[in-house]
């Protein structure tokens, strides 16, 4: 539901989130962890332009009325376990504060801004659990016709069930952190023995991540609608996937270390009541699912998605994918719903993976394996450099905004870079 947060008219006094291309107006007030040079204590933040509002301090000062001591930690999880109403009157009240032309009230914020600039940023959940779906059509459609009969790409259940498999937890890295390149069991095909080795087929999976904050009681199924509320908010999530050891390991129940070794998401959990406004109805279902899948409302949303990459012969940065969240089959509720279904109990801070976002065109393939068809058709990148899957060196960036009406509500970026593998 719109409400006065969501006003496109609306300006704040920080001058910079009035830009028409900042991924921080007023609007957005996406929460985060951060550190500072005057600060090597973790705090809760919201960004706002460039710069970053201290909530542990805005609390202590008595502006914001919530306990102080939810905003003195290393993440956001014991605000997101709170009531729902919470969020969105804490939201309402930050949108009132950095809006409000008081100068009273100007003069005691400013000095609890902290420029983006010169801030560390830290993982902002404790990731409970991970799991990750693989809810595009194109995407799997994609992959099913490169490895198996394009006559029947998708497996019978994908369009009758959210596809997933849980992951690793303990692998989930913010922007910025380096990725090592992996090692693992390797199997060629006209090896007649797999060997160990470092893969040779790295490649990123451009996603997003929904961040749970209510729980569910083990035994306790949400329905769509409950599982739509109990979403938190979103980041961009990149699952870092070795190809050539998922594809030597991954029969008889799926991935494993092939995507166990490292998953990059954004700092900034851009809450859904900040989607609001750019919900949208996602493709149709047919057959139609069961009933406990039913959606009644639009639940996906139109999030433009890209994806750079830097080598490091080349200071050029180039764009090699641009898609978007709106057209994934799957909404991020019915996979939640999905996964509570058998009594599985969710908890605040659990990430769910979107799966890879595929487009239907050549340039809006979410992974260097549909970008180059499996390393046939190597990318020609503008310093001439080529690509079948990810070099060491290489930085891969991810990024993505919702366009509203002279603004924009951006997720920042995901990044990593890789390093080589260690030494055998």
């Amino acid at each position: 539901m719109l409400n006065a947060t969501h006003n496109p008219q609306l300006k704040s006094w920080v001058a910079s989130a009035n830009s028409q291309t900042t991924d921080f107006p007023i609007q957005n007030l996406p929460f985060g962890v951060f550190t500072s040079a005057a600060n090597s204590e973790p705090h809760v933040g919201v960004a706002i332009g460039d710069q970053i509002v201290d909530l542990y301090l805005l609390a202590t000062s008595g502006l914001l009325d919530v306990n102080a001591s939810l905003f003195a930690q290393a993440n956001i999880n014991a605000f997101m376990a709170l009531d729902q109403t919470v969020w969105s009157s804490t939201r309402a009240r930050l949108s009132y504060l950095l809006s409000n032309e008081d100068a009273a009230t100007q003069a005691q914020i400013e000095p609890l801004l902290v420029g983006q600039s010169t801030a560390t940023m830290l993982l902002p959940i404790k990731v409970e659990g991970y799991t990750d779906f693989y809810a595009s059509r194109e995407h799997a459609t994609n992959v099913g016709t490169m490895f198996r009969d394009p006559e029947n790409a998708l497996m019978p259940n994908w369009l009758h069930i959210p596809i997933g498999y849980n992951g690793r937890a303990s692998t989930v890295v913010v922007s910025g952190t380096d990725v090592r390149r992996p090692l693992g069991q390797l199997k060629p095909p006209t090896a007649s023995e797999p060997h160990f080795g470092p893969t040779q087929k790295l490649d990123i999976e451009l996603e997003m991540g929904a961040v749970v904050g209510t729980p569910n009681a083990m035994g306790t199924p949400l329905t769509v609608a409950q599982a739509q509320a109990n979403i938190f908010g979103f980041v961009l999530l990149n699952d870092w996937s070795a190809r050539d050891i998922q594809v030597w390991e991954y029969q008889p129940l799926g991935p494993f270390q092939a995507k166990a070794f490292a998953t990059t998401i954004s700092p900034w959990v851009v809450t859904q009541e900040a989607l609001e406004p750019f919900r949208v109805d996602g493709p149709v279902q047919q057959p139609k699912p069961l009933d406990y899948l039913a959606q009644n409302q639009a639940s996906n949303y139109d999030v433009a998605l890209q994806v750079d990459i830097n080598t490091a012969a080349s200071d050029d940065t180039q764009t090699i994918s641009q898609t978007n969240f709106k057209a994934m089959y799957w909404s991020s509720a019915q996979q939640l719903a999905h996964h509570s279904s058998s009594g599985c109990a969710m908890q605040t801070g659990d990430l769910l993976g979107s799966g890879t976002i595929s487009g239907t065109t050549k340039d809006s393939l979410g992974s260097l394996l549909e970008l180059t068809w499996n390393g046939k058709t190597p990318l020609t990148l503008a310093s001439g450099e080529q690509r079948c899957f990810v070099e060491n060196g290489d930085t891969l960036t991810l990024r993505g905004h919702c366009q509203g009406d002279g603004f924009r509500i951006g997720f920042g970026s995901a990044v990593g870079k890789i390093l080589p593998a260690h030494s055998l």
